[in-house]
């Protein structure tokens, strides 16, 4: 059974479709015109990613380093923004500004991995200002983090487990004890980790008695797609994002 809706983030009919890193198989991870190629889509939920620049600028990027996908080079929190502004990710789109997208896609919901402690506080200061706070969910490997970020924001903010927590909730699932967060409001999981399978049915079934929803990163494939909605989860973050919507069509779950 689905579990009820713990937070406005959550209040959407049927399965949620996130755009990882707004569909991070194009190449063009974490950027305005991916960002807007899912939007235009239908895509609602975006997941994405935060660092803060040195002098405190909040921008939407995975790695800590400009390497692997810009054309710029060095740690993002070494960096001024006016210097990280100058990258382009493969060569062509800048790095964004999170404030920037807030703004430029108003209806859209963003889960959002805080990537390193600086950012933290940059990002519930500028959801503050946005007003902002039913189209945030906070997430973190780190739970120390992810409990942080709801101490310093209350019940307005929603977030998810981090790793401790779903480590916690696998435990519960096969009947041992285990300390549980009471204030997030889903659990995000890979299907499995270090080949031990955590998204199942127990996992699931689990998970929505204690109220909470179930995300399941990151699915590209279209069987596994299936899979897993048929399980009971409640959303699904994919790169691809044609061929989750394609799946969620065929199973008339596509809103």
């Amino acid at each position: 059974m689905t579990p009820r809706i713990r937070h406005p983030y959550l209040d959407h009919p049927g399965p949620l479709a996130f755009a990882h890193r707004g569909g991070a198989a194009d190449g063009l991870e974490n950027t305005v015109r991916q960002f807007r190629s899912a939007v235009e889509a239908g895509y609602r939920y975006i997941e994405t990613d935060v660092h803060a620049t040195r002098d405190g600028r909040l921008v939407a990027f995975h790695d800590a380093t400009l390497d692997r996908v810009t054309d710029g080079a060095g740690r993002i929190a070494d960096l001024p923004w006016t210097e990280v502004a100058r990258a382009r990710v493969a060569g062509q789109e800048p790095v964004p500004l999170f404030e920037e997208l807030l703004e430029t896609f108003p209806e859209v919901r963003w889960n959002v991995d805080v990537k390193a402690e600086a950012a933290l506080r940059p990002l519930l200061d500028l959801v503050e200002r946005a007003a902002a706070w039913d189209r945030i969910c906070v997430g973190s490997f780190s739970e120390a983090r992810v409990v942080r970020a709801q101490r310093l924001a209350g019940p307005r903010l929603a977030t998810s487990f981090g790793t401790r927590g779903v480590f916690g909730l696998r435990l519960r699932s096969w009947g041992l004890p285990a300390p549980l967060r009471r204030s997030a409001v889903a659990a995000q999981v890979p299907e499995e980790q270090s080949g031990v399978r955590v998204t199942d049915e127990r996992f699931v079934r689990t998970a929505h008695a204690r109220g909470l929803q179930v995300h399941v990163w990151t699915v590209n494939d279209p069987e596994r797609m299936h899979r897993l909605l048929d399980l009971g989860v409640d959303g699904i973050m994919t790169d691809h994002i044609d061929t989750l919507r394609k799946v969620m069509e065929d199973r008339g779950t596509w809103v």
